[in-house]
């Protein structure tokens, strides 16, 4: 008897091949890896640079950082209505050639928010989130002193570090590409394999693996006790609790921050907004090709993508350096046998700035990343032009990079640990990535 996986797995596979009698139009999207615009509310802990140069504290909410940043020129120099839905647009603009594509696209995709909440609900507050910012950039939060969560999740470079695996602990090379943090609070979970459930969790495994910062929460929490200034920042952030410094508040601290790295504002999203001048007509030939071909049967949604699990190789396996046998994805966390070779479909936000691509690292080339998901999860082989229309549909999906101001961090005393040499024995630790 088939089991339900299996059988979901069928119906998406009969879904997208479907497309193929679109003569080999069809093409994949999807970016396994990739892993959207506005200035994000800076933390410096807590100041963004503004257009004359200074420097302003952001507000205590999702709404107060929203409201700090203005919105982009469109690209026939108007500014988007921050307020605006695709809905709206759609039906006021039912004149524009672009109406239809936009009807359906919106039934499809949704614009990148200014301003995110966790899907947990947990408040997020300034004080909050200038402590993440401080333990988002801080290496002694690493057992060696050396690696921060800045290391390989770069705010400057697309929310990666530009490596097909990423360096850790002892200059070890992890097992797989690092995904990027940019509007992963948009995910229905984190990692490659999903097994975080949320950025909190999240935040608490590369501290904890021997791969990457090989620290242990103990040592972690007496680092942060020993500096009078993140003792003050952890009051500050979580009021009232008798003893606020823990593993779980760190965690929390981290998310709270991760939260505000949203990039809205891409051309896509003015585009779905209403504003047909935002894609050129290659573009838009690309996001048609997106549809047709069946990519948006796995990367649809505000983040195009992050939200189920499919099999790496849906019809046809890709080349064992793409796809490494050694690596089973989401059945060395579930131990099920339908889940070997299963990852969350990658999110395609800002997918232009993440290469390499695929859990692997081992694809350099968006366009070239396109034509192995056609094969692997389409069974088609894509014509050249269409290949190239999606990939510069995709580009479309850059978003208003977060600005950043690095935070100043406490100062360690004699009581702050010692950092431990970089070359020393790994913990086991968590997996990475």
């Amino acid at each position: 008897m088939m089991t339900y996986r299996p059988l979901m797995y069928l119906t998406t596979a009969l879904v997208l091949l479907a497309p193929t009698a679109f003569a080999q139009t069809a093409d994949e999207p999807v970016v396994e890896q990739a892993q959207g615009v506005q200035d994000l509310p800076a933390t410096d802990p807590a100041r963004e640079a503004t257009a004359d140069g200074d420097a302003s504290p952001a507000g205590t909410s999702a709404e107060d950082l929203a409201a700090e940043t203005a919105v982009e020129p469109q690209a026939d120099g108007a500014a988007a209505d921050p307020n605006a839905t695709p809905q709206a647009a759609t039906e006021g603009a039912s004149a524009s050639p672009d109406a239809a594509l936009r009807t359906e696209a919106a039934e499809l995709f949704e614009v990148i928010p200014r301003a995110a909440e966790p899907p947990s609900g947990r408040p997020v507050t300034r004080a909050k989130v200038d402590l993440g910012a401080m333990l988002f950039f801080d290496p002694r939060m690493s057992v060696s002193g050396v690696f921060s969560c800045q290391s390989c999740h770069n705010i400057g470079m697309g929310g990666t570090d530009a490596l097909e695996t990423s360096i850790g602990h002892g200059w070890q090379q992890g097992p797989r590409n690092s995904p990027t943090m940019l509007n992963a609070v948009f995910n229905a979970a984190q990692f490659w394999d999903g097994r975080a459930d949320d950025l909190a969790e999240q935040a608490k495994g590369p501290v904890q693996a021997g791969v990457e910062m090989n620290n242990t929460p103990e040592n972690l929490i007496g680092t942060i006790q020993s500096m009078p200034g993140y003792v003050e920042a952890f009051e500050a952030a979580f009021p009232g609790e008798e003893n606020p410094i823990t593993f779980d508040n760190f965690a929390l601290a981290v998310e709270a921050f991760e939260t505000t790295l949203v990039t809205p504002n891409s051309r896509f999203d003015q585009w779905l907004m209403g504003m047909d001048g935002a894609m050129t007509d290659q573009e838009k030939r690309g996001l048609r090709a997106y549809i047709d071909a069946g990519c948006s049967a796995c990367h649809a949604g505000v983040n195009f993508g992050g939200q189920e699990y499919y099999p790496f190789g849906l019809v046809e396996a890709p080349d064992a350096e793409v796809r490494p046998e050694g690596d089973v994805g989401r059945y060395a966390v579930t131990e099920t046998a339908e889940d070997q070779y299963v990852f969350r479909a990658a999110p395609l936000r800002n997918v232009a700035l993440t290469a390499p691509y695929f859990h692997s690292g081992k694809v350099w080339s968006l366009e070239e990343a396109v034509k192995i998901m056609a094969n692997a999860q389409l069974g088609t082989e894509l014509a050249e032009e269409q290949a190239q229309d999606i990939t510069a549909f995709l580009g479309t999906l850059t978003g208003e990079q977060p600005q950043i101001v690095h935070p100043t961090l406490p100062v360690r005393t004699d009581e702050t640990p010692m950092p431990a040499p970089i070359d020393a024995p790994p913990s086991t630790g968590a997996a990475a990535n």
